[in-house]
């Protein structure tokens, strides 16, 4: 009986020894595991970050394409508002009026193709216009209405590239 004894004893500590040996391998498993995910994870982010710098890439390149002729077409309204005034002028030829006027709707024909149109000149809007003078509301143009254009606006899409200058109604 002493011999099942010891022999008990040492199986019990044959399995102790084998449960001991058996958790240094499992955290090992575990720590890769871990370390696994963590690259998982690290990939996953490194892959979504570059998706998201393509996609701000394709959208400001969009952005640059739509708004190319911004700058062409700010320099070009001076010249267009020339046309404008030189056809207000008394004392022209026929001929020479219809020559500015094509002029001027060629211009103007081009401009709409790239995207550029005048603002608006009805209701006065400070995000569109520029309030250079105020008068007396009357029955023909009541209050915060404009009563006169001194310079066109324009816009690009949605981008104002000048503001109107007018008169505004109060």
């Amino acid at each position: 009986m002493s011999e099942e004894i010891k022999n008990e004893e040492i199986v019990e500590e044959v399995e102790t020894t084998e449960e001991v040996a058996e958790t240094p391998e499992k955290s090992e498993l575990d720590l890769a595991n871990e370390r696994a995910e963590e690259f998982e994870n690290k990939y996953l982010r490194a892959h979504a970050e570059m998706q998201n710098i393509q996609r701000r890439a394709n959208e400001e390149r969009q952005t640059i394409q739509r708004y190319r002729s911004q700058d062409l077409a700010k320099k070009i309204l001076p010249s267009l508002d020339n046309l404008e005034r030189a056809l207000q002028v008394e004392g022209l030829t026929e001929d020479v009026k219809k020559g500015l006027e094509m002029v001027q709707e060629s211009l103007i024909q081009a401009l709409k193709e790239e995207g550029v149109e005048e603002v608006a000149t009805d209701v006065f809007d400070p995000n569109l216009h520029m309030a250079i003078q105020t008068v007396p509301a009357t029955d023909d143009c009541p209050a915060e209405h404009i009563a006169q254009v001194f310079q066109k606006g324009y816009k690009l899409h949605e981008r104002l590239l000048r503001p109107a200058m007018v008169v505004v109604s109060e």
